[in-house]
């Protein structure tokens, strides 16, 4: 299954006629538990007060994000948003993951890291739990507050994850190849809980799911499409990049353990963090 898309120059949002939702009631319950870490991270709300980033035009000027075109337009009174999980690794684990990249330099393969900014500044890693979606500007407050209702009427804990492979995949449009690091299963399915959560959120604004389609069964596991980006590429890379990736030596990771304790929000500019229960 192709990747969703979710950079900022791309995630425009799109005219829709979105009305407003009336369910109130929670998706679902479901019982977890995690795991600790063993360095306390960043709070949460740090990481958000940098996350708004310039704009420089409306308009789809390819030149101004890499050669990248916008999948849906700007439109005034539309917020483009994305429901994910965020992680900033550590110095050590920043190398190890770099260390993936292909060689000599990301640059000269026409693959651009996502790990590091133009001017070299550590860029945060994400693991989607929406598409790209567009709220009207008076359904903002509405989506969050039905998303955080979800998400505390839940008992996902916070939990950890670890990596578990490496692949090229596309977008959905085939015009971005990614190199993203799988991920396995976690304890408690708490990936597909939340999800379902963010599904079933989306859904009262009538916005798409994530690898769900409408009707699909409430349970089913989407485990092996939850992934984390590493670096990009405006074209499919060949077969031998793509053989070299899929036996790449993941034993330096196989002590690395991200936990996360937080779903974050993205309207717009505007990010929000939504605490996962922890009195479960």
């Amino acid at each position: 299954m192709p990747l969703v898309q979710y950079s900022d120059s791309e995630s425009e949002s799109d005219e829709a006629d979105v009305p407003t939702p009336s369910a109130k009631r929670p998706c679902h319950k479901q019982s977890t538990s995690g795991k600790t870490s063993s360095l306390p991270p960043l709070p949460a709300t740090f990481h958000d007060l940098y996350a708004s980033t310039t704009r420089v035009s409306t308009q789809d000027d390819p030149s101004l994000h890499g050669g990248r075109k916008r999948v849906i337009p700007h439109v005034e009174g539309n917020w483009p948003t994305h429901v994910y999980l965020e992680l900033y690794p550590s110095k050590e684990e920043l190398t190890l993951l770099g260390n993936l990249l292909p060689q000599p330099s990301p640059s000269k393969l026409g693959i651009e890291s996502l790990l590091h900014s133009d001017l070299g500044a550590q860029l945060p890693l994400h693991i989607s739990l929406s598409r790209p979606v567009v709220l009207r500007t008076e359904q903002r407050s509405s989506f969050e507050r039905s998303l955080q209702t979800e998400i505390e009427s839940s008992r996902i804990a916070p939990f950890a994850l670890t990596p578990n492979g490496l692949k090229w995949v596309s977008n959905y449009e085939r015009t971005r190849w990614f190199l993203v690091l799988r991920i396995a299963k976690p304890e408690h399915d708490s990936l597909n809980g939340l999800l379902r959560l963010s599904n079933c959120a989306l859904a009262r604004f009538d916005q798409p799911p994530l690898y769900a389609s409408h009707g699909t069964p409430h349970n089913q596991d989407f485990s092996d499409y939850f992934h984390i980006s590493l670096a990009w590429a405006l074209k499919e890379p060949n077969t031998e990049e793509k053989d070299r990736v899929a036996t790449s030596d993941l034993k330096p990771l196989q002590d690395l353990r991200v936990r996360f304790d937080s779903v974050k929000v993205k309207i717009g500019n505007n990010v929000s963090s939504i605490p996962l229960p922890t009195n479960t």
